[in-house]
């Protein structure tokens, strides 16, 4: 049955609306777009604070999209970018948002961003089975992705937006003399780190997508007196139009007639040098000769990142990308990943052993998985307090995506409580989680602490785990494939770390060996 959604792209310069409904072959058909432009970033060279009347004009904006929503039927899910990503005050946003407008807005890395602009790309070209290198420049931040078959093979998020940089050596009126190199020889300074992906995976066609690329494009067509087109969708961009274009808008800023020219949306006149300057980066550094146009991005990624979460409950195709994900951060950091494999197998069998009893289902038991994986990331930095650095890592990571982030903060409590005190009231991070997540961070804290204890000696002895009532108690039974097993270490330490699950499930929690 077709599925109705709205999905809005929270932007350091504009918001964006889209409603869809899925079709057959997992695409969809756009019923309506809207675009309101609010300029979140405006007004602070470091994007560290969101003015007030930029949250002002957001929470209005955000209120008429949820309007737009509810006459279509449509659940509506807001991502939000560089802007509210970096903000201080990014509670003021997130808060107003959700009691103002009824949107609750998730808070997503650049590199999520990349994964979702790529998605909504693979949508609007036929580039799947093609190695792409992906720009898309928004208001506070551009993303580079190169990818293939939808996967990302290599992405970044650079702080190379139209807003951003127009705050930092545009905000004058004219043009300073040093401004455009300046800003060129900043933009090539930070483009650099993106050298050796390039070098080592190549890419056979570059894709742009976003508003300031699209504008750059209209330009070049009204400079050689085209007609615009009905639709950017798959156009051709050229590096000499960009090329022009940037010359063309360096004369306009310095005579003061950007405004004149043709083909230019005059919300984007004060911005677009900026833009401008950034792409033409992007096209000198990287080789790029032609760049085809997607008139999919982020809100689209969205859509469809979605409709796979809810596809039956499980969450596949997500999960795949977010455990990959998980696993790539904990082989990155964990001295002992066969241990932590280990571990969360067991959690994952303890879960699904008590799952009648704490009632959590297929979307916490994911959470749990990740959390499990990552729990010893933090000895990377010290053995001492590492349950703490695990938190830090994981919430400050720009490995993870596919999760959302509110998970992302979920998966690092469970990690955080793993060992040590249980959450408690006045731990801001657990206060600040609401009720559900609450129940998912300490039942899967809970399970995790007893699969720790049963890999004690990090002998993987214990292989299965099963768990039932019995005489008012829960019988926690493992069983193994050792011949003659010393299992008194793992005994001990599973039922020292199992006071947390008997006070989640009320029940006393008593760890045994399963007769063979």
């Amino acid at each position: 049955m077709p599925k109705t959604i709205a999905a809005v792209d929270v932007g350091t310069n504009s918001l964006h609306l889209v409603v869809a409904r899925t079709t057959d072959g997992d695409r969809f058909e756009v019923l309506t777009r809207e675009k309101e432009m609010v300029r979140l970033g405006s007004g602070s060279t470091d994007m560290k604070e969101l003015a007030p009347d930029a949250i002002d004009r957001a929470v209005e904006a955000l209120g008429r999209f949820r309007k737009i929503a509810d006459s279509h039927g449509a659940p509506l899910r807001a991502v939000a970018t560089s802007a509210v990503r970096e903000a201080e005050n990014r509670k003021d946003l997130l808060r107003r948002a959700r009691k103002e407008a009824d949107v609750e807005i998730e808070v997503v890395s650049g590199v999520e961003e990349a994964r979702l602009i790529h998605l909504g790309v693979l949508q609007a070209l036929e580039l799947y089975d093609r190695r792409l290198l992906l720009c898309d420049i928004g208001g506070g931040s551009t993303e580079l992705l190169i990818g293939e078959q939808g996967e990302a093979l290599a992405s970044v998020s650079f702080k190379l937006g139209a807003v951003r940089l127009t705050n930092r050596f545009f905000s004058a009126s004219g043009l300073h003399p040093s401004a455009v190199d300046s800003c060129r020889r900043h933009i090539q300074g930070v483009l650099a780190s993106f050298d050796r992906p390039v070098a080592e995976h190549g890419y056979q066609v570059a894709v742009g997508s976003s508003g300031t690329i699209e504008q750059v494009f209209r330009l070049a067509r009204g400079l050689a007196g085209e007609e615009p087109l009905r639709t950017l969708n798959a156009a051709v961009l050229t590096r000499k139009q960009v090329e022009t274009v940037t010359e063309e808008l360096i004369r306009a800023r310095a005579d003061g007639t950007t405004a004149d020219l043709s083909d230019l949306d005059p919300k984007r006149a004060d911005i677009i040098l900026a833009g401008a300057l950034v792409l033409e980066g992007v096209v000198q550094r990287f080789g790029i000769e032609e760049m085809v146009l997607s008139e999919y991005a982020l809100r689209e990624g969205v859509f469809l990142d979605t409709i796979a979460r809810q596809r039956g409950g499980s969450l596949p195709h997500l999960r795949d990308v977010a455990l990959r994900s998980a696993v790539d951060l904990m082989q990155a950091c964990d001295e002992d990943p066969v241990h932590s494999e280990h571990v969360s197998r067991l959690a994952l069998e303890l879960f699904d052993a008590t799952a009648d009893r704490h009632g959590l289902g297929a979307d916490a038991r994911a959470l749990l998985e990740a959390g499990a994986l990552l729990a010893n990331v933090g000895l990377v930095i010290s053995h001492a307090k590492h349950h703490k650095h695990s938190y830090y890592l994981i919430r400050n990571s720009d490995r993870l995506v596919g999760f959302t982030d509110q998970e992302i903060e979920v998966v690092a409590q469970i990690a955080r409580y793993h060992r040590k005190s249980a959450p408690k009231a006045g731990h801001l991070e657990w206060a600040a989680l609401d009720d559900d997540d609450q129940r998912t961070v300490v039942v899967g804290a809970a399970v995790l602490r007893i699969a720790i204890g049963l890999d004690r000696s990090h002998q993987q002895l214990v292989t299965g785990v099963e768990a039932h009532e019995h005489d008012e108690e829960l019988v926690v039974s493992i069983s193994t494939d050792a011949a003659d097993p010393d299992l008194s270490l793992e005994l001990y330490a599973a039922g020292e770390r199992s006071g947390l699950l008997a006070s989640v499930l009320d029940l006393p929690v008593r760890v045994a060996v399963a007769p063979r």
